[in-house]
């Protein structure tokens, strides 16, 4: 007999692992997904979350609560009578929800765990260096990403690489990593495995004024900074009192006595910041109140004093 499951998702990145099983003829009983909200130009538009769309097109039923401990909910989600669940980039489960179904509940993290516990996972490990990352499966329990782990998978971290580049690789290595999940726990072939707390760090979620660069540090630090925080929420610095975000840099490591920060730029095809041990050139960028361009296109327009 198949399980019933019931998955939990919102964004782009849950999207293929709900497709993943029901592409392979697991039944999902239900789908837990973000209220509707107001959006678009002039917040006049009715925005549906990704996986409440990929759920309309498969006829699976669709469950929006506002408040997961509403009694309605805990009824509702209680009458689907769900044999796994599922959570993939969703909110974080009081225990009525998450202990309800007698094989558990899992989620697919994007860090592998014990590291970048929280909101941020990928922003954070590209930001502190790191030269690979990967995928957890685990058990929820009460302490947010602490439990027990079923599969693990990782992959590397190019050079260059920004976080939105990782984020879309992840996201289909995920969905592989759920389905292979879900068979193991079919099969009741897990081994589970305990997260060793000393080696835990966190990924806090990124706000705004967070997300301003410091140059007085190494090229590679700004470099990491910058791709870590692209192309969302990107990183950012002043130009002429406007707000200047930059989404794509190469890192050149060079002695020189400019001023951190300082913009050099020929006014054709080169724009590179000064940092303490070189200059990261600017590739992509973004000016206030404008669209997303690369080098050239922007000195075509902005002309700096050589």
């Amino acid at each position: 007999m198949s399980l019933r499951i019931v998955f939990m998702g919102t964004p782009d990145f849950a999207v293929p692992s709900l497709d993943i099983l029901v592409q392979n003829g697991y039944n999902v009983v239900g789908v837990v997904t973000a209220t509707d909200k107001m959006g678009g130009r002039g917040g006049k538009q009715l925005i549906e979350s990704a996986v409440k769309k990929y759920a309309l097109e498969k006829g699976l039923k669709i469950l929006q609560p506002e408040k997961l401990k509403s009694p309605e909910f805990i009824q509702e989600l209680q009458a689907l009578n769900a044999d796994l669940q599922i959570v993939v980039a969703f909110r974080m489960l009081p225990e009525m929800v998450w202990s309800m179904p007698p094989k558990g509940t899992f989620n697919l993290h994007g860090s592998l765990l014990p590291k970048y516990r929280g909101a941020a996972p990928i922003n954070w490990a590209i930001i502190s260096g790191e030269v690979e990352t990967g995928v957890t499966t685990f058990f929820l329990q009460h302490e947010i990403d602490t439990g027990d782990v079923i599969i693990q998978t990782k992959i590397p971290i190019g050079e260059n690489e920004t976080a939105g580049e990782v984020h879309d690789r992840m996201m289909l290595l995920g969905a592989e990593t759920v389905l292979k999940t879900v068979q193991m726990i079919e099969k009741n072939n897990i081994i589970l495995q305990k997260q060793n707390n000393i080696e835990a760090s966190h990924a806090p979620k990124l706000f705004h004024e967070t997300c301003e660069i410091n140059f007085n540090q190494t090229t590679q630090k700004v470099h990491n900074f910058i791709r870590g925080l692209s192309p969302y929420p990107a990183a950012w610095t002043t130009l002429d009192g406007l707000e200047f975000k930059i989404l794509r840099t190469t890192k050149e490591i060079i002695l020189h006595d400019l001023e951190p920060g300082k913009f050099i730029s020929d006014n054709k095809k080169i724009l590179k910041i000064a940092t303490i041990d070189g200059f990261v050139h600017v590739h992509e960028l973004q000016l206030q109140g404008r669209k997303r361009m690369d080098t050239v296109a922007f000195l075509n327009g902005y002309k700096f004093d050589i």
